[in-house]
Protein backbone atom coordinates (compact mmCIF):
# COMPACT_ATOMS: atom_id res chain seq x y z
CA UNK A 1 0.00 0.00 0.00
CA UNK A 2 1.01 3.59 -1.23
CA UNK A 3 2.41 5.59 2.24
CA UNK A 4 -0.04 8.15 2.43
CA UNK A 5 2.29 10.92 4.39
CA UNK A 6 4.63 10.33 0.77
CA UNK A 7 5.26 13.29 -1.62
CA UNK A 8 5.72 11.35 -4.38
CA UNK A 9 3.13 11.51 -7.26
CA UNK A 10 1.89 8.29 -7.81
CA UNK A 11 -1.04 6.24 -6.37
CA UNK A 12 -2.04 2.48 -6.63
CA UNK A 13 -4.82 1.24 -9.04
CA UNK A 14 -6.67 -2.29 -8.26
CA UNK A 15 -9.22 -3.52 -10.25
CA UNK A 16 -12.40 -5.90 -9.00
CA UNK A 17 -13.96 -7.96 -11.48
CA UNK A 18 -16.80 -9.78 -10.95
CA UNK A 19 -19.72 -11.56 -12.58
CA UNK A 20 -22.90 -8.87 -12.81
CA UNK A 21 -25.14 -11.79 -12.40
CA UNK A 22 -23.94 -13.64 -9.34
CA UNK A 23 -20.85 -11.63 -7.79
CA UNK A 24 -18.38 -13.94 -8.48
CA UNK A 25 -15.41 -12.84 -9.28
CA UNK A 26 -13.74 -13.67 -12.48
CA UNK A 27 -10.30 -14.81 -12.64
CA UNK A 28 -7.74 -14.25 -15.66
CA UNK A 29 -9.31 -10.54 -16.57
CA UNK A 30 -7.07 -8.88 -18.82
CA UNK A 31 -7.18 -5.29 -17.63
CA UNK A 32 -5.19 -2.71 -20.15
CA UNK A 33 -5.15 0.38 -18.39
CA UNK A 34 -4.73 3.60 -20.44
CA UNK A 35 -3.83 7.20 -19.40
CA UNK A 36 -6.35 9.85 -20.88
CA UNK A 37 -3.30 11.66 -22.01
CA UNK A 38 -2.24 9.53 -23.99
CA UNK A 39 -5.08 6.97 -24.86
CA UNK A 40 -4.53 4.80 -27.74
CA UNK A 41 -1.17 3.45 -25.88
CA UNK A 42 -1.24 0.55 -23.18
CA UNK A 43 0.37 1.91 -19.87
CA UNK A 44 0.11 -1.53 -18.31
CA UNK A 45 -1.67 -4.62 -18.80
CA UNK A 46 -2.57 -6.79 -15.96
CA UNK A 47 -4.63 -9.71 -15.19
CA UNK A 48 -6.91 -10.55 -12.36
CA UNK A 49 -6.03 -13.88 -9.70
CA UNK A 50 -8.40 -16.21 -8.75
CA UNK A 51 -10.15 -13.30 -6.13
CA UNK A 52 -10.74 -11.13 -9.65
CA UNK A 53 -8.37 -9.23 -8.54
CA UNK A 54 -5.81 -7.48 -10.05
CA UNK A 55 -2.21 -6.59 -8.64
CA UNK A 56 -1.93 -3.13 -7.40
CA UNK A 57 -0.66 -1.08 -10.54
CA UNK A 58 1.22 1.58 -9.26
CA UNK A 59 0.14 5.04 -11.56
CA UNK A 60 1.47 9.04 -12.14
CA UNK A 61 -0.29 10.78 -10.49
CA UNK A 62 -0.43 14.96 -9.35
CA UNK A 63 1.13 15.83 -6.36
CA UNK A 64 -0.60 14.76 -3.34
CA UNK A 65 -0.30 18.25 -1.11
CA UNK A 66 -3.36 19.57 -4.76
CA UNK A 67 -6.18 17.54 -3.03
CA UNK A 68 -5.19 19.00 0.51
CA UNK A 69 -6.11 22.60 -0.16
CA UNK A 70 -8.63 24.31 -2.91
CA UNK A 71 -6.99 25.02 -6.42
CA UNK A 72 -7.77 25.19 -9.74
CA UNK A 73 -5.04 22.52 -10.84
CA UNK A 74 -6.75 19.04 -11.03
CA UNK A 75 -5.36 16.64 -8.09
CA UNK A 76 -5.98 13.28 -9.60
CA UNK A 77 -4.88 11.79 -13.04
CA UNK A 78 -7.72 10.18 -14.98
CA UNK A 79 -7.11 6.77 -16.64
CA UNK A 80 -9.38 4.56 -19.20
CA UNK A 81 -9.74 1.02 -18.62
CA UNK A 82 -10.91 -1.69 -20.76
CA UNK A 83 -11.45 -5.48 -18.99
CA UNK A 84 -11.64 -8.35 -21.27
CA UNK A 85 -12.53 -12.04 -19.99
CA UNK A 86 -13.38 -15.53 -22.22
CA UNK A 87 -17.15 -15.70 -21.61
CA UNK A 88 -17.76 -12.04 -21.07
CA UNK A 89 -18.55 -8.74 -23.46
CA UNK A 90 -15.71 -6.31 -22.59
CA UNK A 91 -16.28 -3.42 -20.70
CA UNK A 92 -14.73 0.02 -20.93
CA UNK A 93 -14.27 2.00 -17.87
CA UNK A 94 -13.47 5.72 -18.46
CA UNK A 95 -12.53 8.50 -16.26
CA UNK A 96 -10.82 6.47 -13.21
CA UNK A 97 -9.40 8.50 -10.38
CA UNK A 98 -5.89 7.93 -9.18
CA UNK A 99 -5.00 10.09 -6.57
CA UNK A 100 -1.17 10.31 -5.23
CA UNK A 101 -0.19 8.26 -2.28
CA UNK A 102 -3.78 6.54 -2.25
CA UNK A 103 -5.03 2.91 -3.46
CA UNK A 104 -7.90 3.44 -5.83
CA UNK A 105 -10.15 0.46 -6.09
CA UNK A 106 -12.11 0.43 -8.93
CA UNK A 107 -15.26 -2.54 -9.18
CA UNK A 108 -16.06 -3.57 -12.67
CA UNK A 109 -18.75 -5.94 -13.45
CA UNK A 110 -19.05 -8.02 -16.23
CA UNK A 111 -21.74 -8.88 -18.03
CA UNK A 112 -21.72 -12.86 -20.05
CA UNK A 113 -21.57 -12.83 -23.80
CA UNK A 114 -24.52 -12.62 -25.40
CA UNK A 115 -26.93 -11.40 -22.23
CA UNK A 116 -29.40 -9.33 -23.67
CA UNK A 117 -29.16 -7.25 -20.48
CA UNK A 118 -26.00 -5.87 -20.90
CA UNK A 119 -24.23 -3.72 -18.19
CA UNK A 120 -23.69 -0.21 -19.17
CA UNK A 121 -20.66 0.07 -21.52
CA UNK A 122 -18.84 2.30 -21.38
CA UNK A 123 -18.99 3.31 -17.91
CA UNK A 124 -17.81 6.83 -17.79
CA UNK A 125 -16.93 8.52 -14.25
CA UNK A 126 -17.27 12.64 -14.36
CA UNK A 127 -15.16 14.98 -12.40
CA UNK A 128 -15.06 14.76 -8.84
CA UNK A 129 -17.09 17.08 -7.22
CA UNK A 130 -14.35 19.09 -5.62
CA UNK A 131 -12.99 19.61 -8.91
CA UNK A 132 -15.84 19.80 -11.24
CA UNK A 133 -18.99 21.90 -11.50
CA UNK A 134 -22.16 20.76 -9.20
CA UNK A 135 -25.49 21.74 -8.43
CA UNK A 136 -25.43 23.39 -4.66
CA UNK A 137 -27.57 21.79 -2.15
CA UNK A 138 -30.87 23.28 -1.76
CA UNK A 139 -31.14 24.16 2.06
CA UNK A 140 -34.01 22.16 3.84
CA UNK A 141 -34.44 21.99 7.62
CA UNK A 142 -32.29 19.39 8.95
CA UNK A 143 -35.00 17.48 11.15
CA UNK A 144 -38.34 16.56 9.65
CA UNK A 145 -41.55 17.24 10.49
CA UNK A 146 -43.09 13.62 11.27
CA UNK A 147 -46.52 14.53 11.90
CA UNK A 148 -47.98 15.69 8.44
CA UNK A 149 -48.72 12.78 6.49
CA UNK A 150 -48.42 10.31 9.35
CA UNK A 151 -46.77 8.25 6.63
CA UNK A 152 -43.74 7.29 8.74
CA UNK A 153 -43.42 3.53 8.83
CA UNK A 154 -39.89 3.14 10.75
CA UNK A 155 -40.36 3.69 14.99
CA UNK A 156 -36.25 3.42 14.78
CA UNK A 157 -33.85 3.84 13.08
CA UNK A 158 -31.96 0.93 11.09
CA UNK A 159 -29.43 0.56 8.43
CA UNK A 160 -31.09 -0.44 5.58
CA UNK A 161 -29.47 -3.63 3.01
CA UNK A 162 -29.97 -1.61 0.02
CA UNK A 163 -30.71 2.19 -1.33
CA UNK A 164 -32.56 2.82 -4.11
CA UNK A 165 -30.68 5.65 -5.95
CA UNK A 166 -32.72 8.01 -8.53
CA UNK A 167 -30.07 8.90 -10.82
CA UNK A 168 -31.07 12.38 -11.58
CA UNK A 169 -33.18 14.96 -9.84
CA UNK A 170 -36.78 13.81 -8.25
CA UNK A 171 -38.87 14.72 -11.01
CA UNK A 172 -36.52 12.92 -14.28
CA UNK A 173 -38.93 10.34 -14.86
CA UNK A 174 -36.30 8.77 -17.08
CA UNK A 175 -33.68 8.67 -14.97
CA UNK A 176 -32.37 5.15 -14.07
CA UNK A 177 -33.26 4.11 -10.28
CA UNK A 178 -30.13 1.96 -9.11
CA UNK A 179 -30.51 -0.85 -6.10
CA UNK A 180 -26.94 -0.27 -4.34
CA UNK A 181 -25.98 -2.15 -0.74
CA UNK A 182 -25.70 0.51 1.82
CA UNK A 183 -22.08 0.51 2.57
CA UNK A 184 -21.10 0.41 -1.37
CA UNK A 185 -23.59 3.50 -1.73
CA UNK A 186 -21.93 5.41 1.55
CA UNK A 187 -18.09 4.38 0.13
CA UNK A 188 -19.55 5.74 -3.34
CA UNK A 189 -20.52 8.83 -2.39
CA UNK A 190 -17.55 9.71 -0.41
CA UNK A 191 -15.12 8.67 -2.81
CA UNK A 192 -17.03 11.18 -4.99
CA UNK A 193 -17.40 13.81 -2.43
CA UNK A 194 -14.13 14.36 -0.50
CA UNK A 195 -10.34 13.11 -1.22
CA UNK A 196 -9.33 10.39 0.02
CA UNK A 197 -5.61 11.41 0.90
CA UNK A 198 -6.86 13.95 3.88
CA UNK A 199 -6.67 13.16 7.82
CA UNK A 200 -8.37 10.26 8.61
CA UNK A 201 -10.46 12.62 11.26
CA UNK A 202 -12.01 14.91 8.66
CA UNK A 203 -12.76 11.59 6.46
CA UNK A 204 -15.27 10.51 9.36
CA UNK A 205 -16.26 13.53 9.80
CA UNK A 206 -17.81 13.47 6.43
CA UNK A 207 -18.49 9.88 6.40
CA UNK A 208 -20.84 11.01 9.51
CA UNK A 209 -22.40 13.42 7.85
CA UNK A 210 -23.18 11.10 4.87
CA UNK A 211 -24.64 8.62 6.55
CA UNK A 212 -26.68 10.39 8.89
CA UNK A 213 -28.32 12.49 5.67
CA UNK A 214 -29.15 9.14 4.33
CA UNK A 215 -30.73 7.44 6.98
CA UNK A 216 -32.60 10.41 7.52
CA UNK A 217 -34.10 9.71 4.31
CA UNK A 218 -34.97 6.49 4.80
CA UNK A 219 -35.79 7.31 8.34
CA UNK A 220 -38.70 9.72 7.09
CA UNK A 221 -39.19 8.24 3.88
CA UNK A 222 -39.05 11.32 2.54
CA UNK A 223 -39.19 10.59 -1.15
CA UNK A 224 -41.73 7.69 -0.58
CA UNK A 225 -43.79 10.12 0.98
CA UNK A 226 -43.83 11.88 -2.23
CA UNK A 227 -44.99 9.17 -4.61
CA UNK A 228 -41.52 8.57 -5.80
CA UNK A 229 -40.30 4.84 -5.81
CA UNK A 230 -36.95 5.43 -4.52
CA UNK A 231 -34.42 6.38 -1.65
CA UNK A 232 -32.67 9.25 -2.53
CA UNK A 233 -31.22 10.65 -5.39
CA UNK A 234 -27.77 11.46 -6.94
CA UNK A 235 -28.48 15.55 -7.66
CA UNK A 236 -26.38 17.45 -5.57
CA UNK A 237 -28.73 20.27 -5.41
CA UNK A 238 -31.05 17.58 -3.76
CA UNK A 239 -28.69 15.06 -1.91
CA UNK A 240 -25.14 13.83 -2.35
CA UNK A 241 -23.19 13.08 -5.45
CA UNK A 242 -23.30 9.50 -6.13
CA UNK A 243 -21.68 8.14 -9.90
CA UNK A 244 -22.89 4.26 -11.15
CA UNK A 245 -19.64 2.28 -11.37
CA UNK A 246 -16.81 4.71 -10.10
CA UNK A 247 -14.03 3.36 -8.61
CA UNK A 248 -13.48 4.51 -4.60
CA UNK A 249 -10.65 4.47 -2.04
CA UNK A 250 -8.83 2.09 0.31
CA UNK A 251 -8.77 4.53 3.20
CA UNK A 252 -12.36 5.69 2.96
CA UNK A 253 -13.64 2.10 2.42
CA UNK A 254 -11.66 0.62 5.46
CA UNK A 255 -13.59 4.13 7.40
CA UNK A 256 -17.27 3.16 6.23
CA UNK A 257 -16.68 -0.58 7.17
CA UNK A 258 -15.94 0.17 10.78
CA UNK A 259 -18.51 2.84 11.35
CA UNK A 260 -21.67 2.09 9.19
CA UNK A 261 -24.31 1.99 11.58
CA UNK A 262 -23.39 5.13 13.07
CA UNK A 263 -25.16 8.59 12.44
CA UNK A 264 -25.41 11.94 13.89
CA UNK A 265 -28.29 12.79 16.70
CA UNK A 266 -29.67 15.66 18.79
CA UNK A 267 -30.89 15.45 22.09
CA UNK A 268 -34.33 14.73 21.89
CA UNK A 269 -34.76 14.52 18.28
CA UNK A 270 -35.18 10.50 17.66
CA UNK A 271 -34.43 10.94 13.21
CA UNK A 272 -31.52 11.31 12.60
CA UNK A 273 -29.89 14.59 11.48
CA UNK A 274 -29.92 16.13 7.94
CA UNK A 275 -26.64 16.98 8.23
CA UNK A 276 -26.08 19.16 5.15
CA UNK A 277 -23.05 20.50 3.71
CA UNK A 278 -20.94 22.20 1.01
CA UNK A 279 -17.39 23.09 -0.37
CA UNK A 280 -16.81 26.47 1.27
CA UNK A 281 -14.65 27.23 -1.84
CA UNK A 282 -17.49 27.35 -4.93
CA UNK A 283 -20.24 27.40 -2.55
CA UNK A 284 -20.90 29.13 0.89
CA UNK A 285 -22.88 27.67 3.45
CA UNK A 286 -23.28 29.26 6.98
CA UNK A 287 -24.10 27.07 10.22
CA UNK A 288 -23.33 23.77 7.93
CA UNK A 289 -19.66 21.90 7.60
CA UNK A 290 -17.39 22.92 4.67
CA UNK A 291 -15.92 20.16 2.86
CA UNK A 292 -12.38 21.99 2.30
CA UNK A 293 -13.13 23.68 6.24
CA UNK A 294 -13.00 20.29 7.37
CA UNK A 295 -10.12 19.17 5.87
CA UNK A 296 -7.94 22.09 7.34
CA UNK A 297 -9.28 21.46 11.18
CA UNK A 298 -8.11 17.38 10.70
CA UNK A 299 -4.92 18.87 9.69
CA UNK A 300 -5.17 20.99 13.01
CA UNK A 301 -5.71 17.75 14.74
CA UNK A 302 -9.02 17.93 15.61
CA UNK A 303 -10.96 14.71 16.16
CA UNK A 304 -14.02 13.68 14.26
CA UNK A 305 -16.95 14.83 16.63
CA UNK A 306 -15.02 18.32 17.25
CA UNK A 307 -14.91 18.99 13.19
CA UNK A 308 -18.76 18.26 13.53
CA UNK A 309 -19.56 20.27 16.41
CA UNK A 310 -17.69 23.19 14.58
CA UNK A 311 -19.73 23.13 12.08
CA UNK A 312 -23.25 21.90 13.54
CA UNK A 313 -23.33 22.88 17.27
CA UNK A 314 -21.84 21.61 20.42
CA UNK A 315 -25.34 19.45 20.78
CA UNK A 316 -24.54 17.09 17.75
CA UNK A 317 -23.63 13.22 19.02
CA UNK A 318 -22.96 10.48 17.42
CA UNK A 319 -25.33 7.56 17.92
CA UNK A 320 -25.61 4.16 16.79
CA UNK A 321 -28.38 2.43 14.92
CA UNK A 322 -30.66 -0.09 16.76
CA UNK A 323 -30.59 -2.68 13.60
CA UNK A 324 -28.72 -4.00 10.45
CA UNK A 325 -30.96 -5.63 7.78
CA UNK A 326 -30.59 -8.03 5.69
CA UNK A 327 -27.97 -10.07 7.27
CA UNK A 328 -28.05 -13.52 8.42
CA UNK A 329 -26.97 -12.71 12.12
CA UNK A 330 -25.54 -9.60 14.27
CA UNK A 331 -22.58 -9.56 15.49
CA UNK A 332 -21.88 -10.58 19.54
CA UNK A 333 -20.76 -7.60 20.73
CA UNK A 334 -17.09 -8.77 20.63
CA UNK A 335 -14.12 -9.99 18.87
CA UNK A 336 -13.99 -13.85 18.21
CA UNK A 337 -10.18 -14.85 18.11
CA UNK A 338 -8.40 -18.14 18.63
CA UNK A 339 -9.78 -20.01 21.58
CA UNK A 340 -13.62 -18.26 21.02
CA UNK A 341 -16.09 -21.33 21.10
CA UNK A 342 -19.98 -21.40 20.46
CA UNK A 343 -22.77 -20.65 18.02
CA UNK A 344 -21.29 -17.48 16.76
CA UNK A 345 -18.27 -18.74 16.34
CA UNK A 346 -20.40 -21.91 14.13
CA UNK A 347 -22.20 -19.08 12.15
CA UNK A 348 -19.06 -17.15 10.79
CA UNK A 349 -17.29 -20.33 10.23
CA UNK A 350 -20.47 -21.89 7.95
CA UNK A 351 -20.77 -17.82 5.99
CA UNK A 352 -16.56 -18.13 5.43
CA UNK A 353 -16.51 -21.52 3.92
CA UNK A 354 -19.73 -20.49 2.11
CA UNK A 355 -17.52 -17.60 0.64
CA UNK A 356 -14.15 -20.03 0.25
CA UNK A 357 -16.28 -22.28 -1.77
CA UNK A 358 -16.14 -19.03 -4.36
CA UNK A 359 -12.85 -17.67 -3.19
CA UNK A 360 -10.40 -20.33 -3.75
CA UNK A 361 -7.50 -18.19 -2.29
CA UNK A 362 -9.55 -18.60 0.84
CA UNK A 363 -8.97 -21.78 3.37
CA UNK A 364 -11.95 -24.04 3.56
CA UNK A 365 -12.97 -24.48 7.12
CA UNK A 366 -14.97 -27.07 8.89
CA UNK A 367 -18.25 -25.48 10.90
CA UNK A 368 -17.15 -26.80 14.38
CA UNK A 369 -17.84 -24.12 16.61
CA UNK A 370 -14.54 -23.75 18.05
CA UNK A 371 -12.07 -20.77 16.28
CA UNK A 372 -8.76 -22.37 16.05
CA UNK A 373 -5.51 -21.66 13.50
CA UNK A 374 -7.53 -22.96 10.08
CA UNK A 375 -10.31 -20.55 11.15
CA UNK A 376 -7.56 -17.59 11.92
CA UNK A 377 -5.76 -18.38 9.04
CA UNK A 378 -9.23 -18.52 6.77
CA UNK A 379 -10.32 -15.16 8.27
CA UNK A 380 -6.66 -14.07 7.97
CA UNK A 381 -6.95 -14.17 4.19
CA UNK A 382 -10.43 -12.92 3.90
CA UNK A 383 -9.51 -10.08 5.20
CA UNK A 384 -6.65 -9.76 2.48
CA UNK A 385 -8.77 -10.38 -0.11
CA UNK A 386 -11.31 -7.25 0.84
CA UNK A 387 -8.87 -4.65 2.53
CA UNK A 388 -9.37 -5.18 6.12
CA UNK A 389 -6.46 -5.64 8.52
CA UNK A 390 -4.84 -8.49 8.56
CA UNK A 391 -5.21 -9.63 12.49
CA UNK A 392 -7.28 -13.00 11.27
CA UNK A 393 -9.30 -12.30 14.01
CA UNK A 394 -13.20 -11.26 13.70
CA UNK A 395 -14.08 -7.87 14.96
CA UNK A 396 -17.26 -5.58 14.14
CA UNK A 397 -16.08 -4.65 10.70
CA UNK A 398 -14.85 -7.91 9.37
CA UNK A 399 -17.83 -9.44 11.05
CA UNK A 400 -20.61 -7.26 8.70
CA UNK A 401 -17.71 -7.43 6.06
CA UNK A 402 -18.13 -11.67 5.87
CA UNK A 403 -22.06 -11.19 6.22
CA UNK A 404 -21.88 -8.99 3.31
CA UNK A 405 -20.00 -10.55 0.77
CA UNK A 406 -21.77 -13.99 1.71
CA UNK A 407 -25.46 -12.12 1.07
CA UNK A 408 -24.14 -10.83 -2.24
CA UNK A 409 -23.01 -14.35 -3.15
CA UNK A 410 -25.98 -16.56 -1.81
CA UNK A 411 -28.66 -14.39 -2.72
CA UNK A 412 -29.97 -14.46 0.68
CA UNK A 413 -30.86 -11.12 0.48
CA UNK A 414 -33.96 -11.57 -1.83
CA UNK A 415 -35.66 -13.62 0.66
CA UNK A 416 -35.57 -11.64 3.59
Amino acid sequence: MADSNSNSSYGLLQVDAVNVENHFPIENARITIYSQDNPQTPFEQVTTDSSGQSPQVRLPAPPSNLSLAPGDERPYADYRLRIEADGFSPLEIVGTEVLSGSTAIQPAALTPAGDPDEAENPVVIPDHTLYGSYPPKIAEAEIKPTNESGEIVLSRVVVPQTIIVHDGVPTDSTAKNYYVPYRDYIKNVASSEIYSTWPQASITANVLAIMSFTLNRVYTEWYRNQGYDFTITSSTAFDHKWIYGRNIYESISVIVDEIFDNYLARPGVRQPILTQYCDGRQVQCPNWMTQWGSCELGEQGYAPIEILRYFYGDSIYVNTAEAISGIPSSWPGYDLTQGSTGQKVTQLQEQLDAIAAVYSAIPRVRPDGIYGPATAASVKEFQSIFGLPQTGAVDFATWYKISHIYVGITRIAELV
